[in-house]
């Protein structure tokens, strides 16, 4: 697997641990986002190569800092 798209899986399993932590579903987390549910879920299969603009917004939707959310993806 080419590294950027290893950690772009590597992102994406975080996301949908946290997400499932907090009880959420992928239309949950969008609606709290205000992004698409196929945005969550093109990021959690690892198939999106987000801002860092949508990271913040995703780590406060999760609750959790950006370095928690970033926590184990390097």
């Amino acid at each position: 697997m080419a590294p950027e798209k290893d950690i772009l899986a590597r992102f994406g399993a975080r996301v949908r641990t946290l997400r499932t932590e907090a009880g959420l579903s992928q239309e949950g987390l969008a609606a709290e986002c205000g992004l698409d549910r196929t945005y969550i879920s093109g990021i959690e299969r690892g198939r999106r190569n987000l801002s860092l603009r949508n990271i913040a917004v995703i780590a406060a939707a999760l609750g959790v800092t950006m370095s928690e959310l970033l926590d184990g993806v390097d």
